[in-house]
């Protein structure tokens, strides 16, 4: 099933996206699922099998009437994974970490696809960073890895847009947390439709040219070992999104570095789950 939040006519609702367009979940189920979907994600199990009945019960709005958003507007907690690929640990003469990195985004919202990643007028190194992220379905307090998938709701793509140079003076959590910096969608595909998290391609094209390819069987830390780490540091709950890192082939480590400038487009491509695509404007 893939979740999305979409606007028509001005107003946000909940909807299953469908191949013939999109179901809105409140009116399928009269009023019994959540037009929002941090509500939606609270109700655990119980209303995402409900949405998963009202999908087929509803009549599908034609996509081209509606704008997809960001699945989740603003995530209690956004938090992000450093290095968690080789290749890029590699690429900036880094060695394999032995834990997480972890760091969080702070932006004020993410946005969605189709939308615009602005370029900030202070920066003058803005990279792209294709990524699986998590989207956590249910409270996860001090989990075990053998248990961690059951708290998961499903998975989206993010782009971990990143700031280098903030990023250098001030560390992750300033680089990446500028407005616009946080791409997400364009749906959320519930975990029973992706069994096994760590076998997807995911693929990154900036304005036509691919600059990163590779598979999430690649994950030096994996999903439930990182739930189950982060779980013991703090709770994790319905909505907080985990971003898992990006393979190798980002701009700053490109010979020369290959930065975003106004006028590119994003894409990022994640196997069963679809494509993330953003435009890149002068802030």
């Amino acid at each position: 099933m893939q979740l999305v939040t979409y606007e028509r006519n001005n107003q946000r609702s909940t909807g299953v996206l469908t191949a013939t367009g999109v179901v809105d979940l409140p009116s399928a189920s009269h009023g019994a699922i959540p037009g929002d979907m941090l509500d939606l994600l609270r109700g655990g199990q119980s209303v995402l099998a409900q949405a998963r009945e009202a999908s087929g019960a509803g009549s599908p709005i034609p996509l081209a009437d509606v704008q997809l958003k960001a699945p989740i507007a603003r995530p209690g907690k956004l938090l992000g994974i450093g290095l968690n690929y080789a290749d890029h640990a590699a690429e900036g003469g880094r060695k394999k970490p032995d834990y997480p990195l972890i760091f969080a985004k702070t932006v004020p919202a993410t946005i969605g696809l189709g939308e615009a990643i602005q370029l900030p007028p202070v920066s003058q190194m803005v990279d792209f960073e294709g990524e699986l992220a998590v989207v956590i379905g249910s409270l996860a307090r001090a989990v075990s890895a053998q248990d961690a998938l059951d708290y998961v709701a499903g998975y989206t793509i993010c782009n971990d847009v990143s700031a280098r140079d903030y990023q250098r003076r001030s560390g992750h959590t300033p680089g990446k947390s500028f407005e616009t910096f946080a791409p997400l969608g364009p749906v959320i595909v519930t975990r029973d439709d992706i069994p096994d998290p760590h076998a997807l391609d995911i693929r990154t094209v900036v304005s036509g040219q691919e600059m990163q390819h590779s598979n999430t069987k690649h994950l030096i830390f994996q999903i439930p070992y990182l739930i189950e780490y982060l779980s013991h540091i703090f709770p994790l709950e319905p909505g907080d999104v985990i971003t898992t890192g990006t393979p190798s082939g980002v701009g700053a480590y490109r010979e020369p570095p290959r930065f975003l400038k106004a006028g590119d487009t994003v894409r990022i491509e994640v196997e069963g789950i679809g494509v993330l695509e953003n435009p890149v404007v002068a802030g």
